[in-house]
């Protein structure tokens, strides 16, 4: 069931920890295992109830009810009211001043209606998990699970962050301290390295894929409302068609990709919403076009919005319109730390083994909140492998039949869990 959000003040509920017992790492499957059909039922509950960026009630609390359940120290309340801190102390209090490893999910669905069939589908019309948030949060709930039960090398923080499908949830809790640490806004010793996933539908199961450098894309958004003069239209000349001039700036738009931008540098330029008119018959005063930039590097990303301000204002004069335009800067680069990619690189070999840990060749031009994060701590972020294994094809992220793959549940909660103990 879908809330409205409402901020509340940050909240901490302490725990008595679950006395933590000596436990070698070959003992992270055998506790994962042991741990998969309460996260199945977690993650299909998680399904059941989507919720969008900055609503994700039900979602935060299941997330503070099961961290509580494992001894977990919480503390709630965060980016507008649903964001949530868990930490598990090193086993060895000494081992604090070592500062904490952090592994970030993200809780928020999207405004789809689910077309999947399953009997687990969503209950809330026209809202879905169509980007598997519900799995990144149940597989970072068994990492709190298993890591609860073993020793420790340092401390564990657990990011439960909301809004990243466009709300910039990653942002906030940045801002509001939650890595931080005790007395800086978030919980323990402060976070020294951040590691977060997301399921890959083009990935086979059992893989896991990343990079060094930018993974993910710069994403900056646009609205444009083109004025012109209103006029019949079987006397286009009495007006000035703002139709007509925002199908020239769109296609002229397509030439900073092709032209301003070098061929083995990366830019894309979406329109994916246009809107004008009342009839067939009449020229409209305005028309309004929406859409994305996406880019990899600062310098392109500077680039692409200059020349898209000169080429809508120079093509509205040119056409006698006026454009305002509406620029929406969003998420940064995901660029990956060299020294937390290579351990991501060493634990996946030792996690999954090396045929099945891949290089990812070239970035993706999705953007992610998650690039917030590198820019307080070194972080590394990768792909979880969801294709089931032999399969041709697998919905991919934002379409109605997408759903996680719970076979790729184990593999993420023994990533995150090796990550933390490395």
């Amino acid at each position: 069931m879908t809330a409205s959000a409402t901020t509340q003040p940050a909240t901490h509920l302490e725990m008595k920890p679950q006395h933590a017992h000596p436990s070698p790492r070959a003992d992270v499957t055998r506790a994962v295992d042991a741990a998969l059909p309460k996260l199945r039922a977690i993650r299909h509950d998680l399904h059941q109830h989507p919720e969008l960026c900055f609503e994700e009630k039900y979602t935060s609390t299941v997330v503070q009810r099961e961290l509580a359940a494992c001894g977990a120290k919480v503390k709630a309340g965060l980016a507008k009211g649903t964001g949530v801190l868990g930490y598990l102390p090193a086993t060895n209090p000494a081992h604090e001043s070592r500062g904490a490893i952090a592994l970030r999910a993200d809780m928020d669905a999207l405004p789809i209606l689910e077309r999947t069939g399953r009997a687990y589908a969503s209950k809330t019309d026209g809202v879905m998990h169509a980007c598997g948030h519900d799995g990144h949060t149940t597989m970072l709930l068994g990492a709190a699970m298993v890591l609860s039960k073993l020793e420790r090398p340092r401390p564990v923080l657990f990011v439960f962050q909301p809004a990243e499908e466009g709300g910039g949830g990653g942002d906030l809790m940045c801002k509001e301290g939650a890595l931080g640490g005790e007395g800086k806004g978030g919980i323990g010793a402060p976070a020294k390295m951040i590691f977060g996933l997301h399921g890959w539908p083009t990935v086979e199961v059992g893989r896991v894929a990343s990079k060094v450098g930018p993974l993910l894309a710069a994403t900056d958004d646009f609205e444009v409302t083109v004025k012109g003069t209103q006029s019949h239209g079987a006397y286009p000349h009495f007006g000035n068609d703002p139709i007509v001039a925002s199908a020239q700036m769109i296609t002229a738009l397509q030439t900073i990709a092709s032209r301003n931008v070098s061929p083995l540098d990366s830019c894309v330029v979406t329109v994916g919403i246009i809107k004008a008119g009342t009839a067939d018959n009449i020229i409209p005063e305005t028309c309004t076009f929406v859409g994305t930039i996406r880019t990899l590097l600062p310098e392109t990303r500077r680039l692409a919005k200059d020349r898209f301000f000169a080429i809508v204002e120079a093509t509205a004069q040119a056409m006698g319109c006026t454009a305002h335009i509406d620029w929406r800067p969003g998420y940064p680069v995901t660029a990956n730390d060299p020294g937390a990619t290579a351990l991501f690189f060493d634990v996946a070999r030792a996690c999954v083994g090396e045929a099945s840990t891949e290089t990812v060749e070239q970035p993706t031009m999705g953007g992610e909140d998650f690039s917030y994060y590198g820019h307080h701590v070194p972080a590394c972020f990768f792909l979880l492998g969801l294709k089931p294994r032999g399969a041709a094809t697998f919905p991919t992220l934002h379409q109605p039949d997408f759903d996680f793959n719970d076979d790729a549940l184990p593999i993420g909660v023994r990533m995150f869990c090796q990550l933390a103990l490395s």
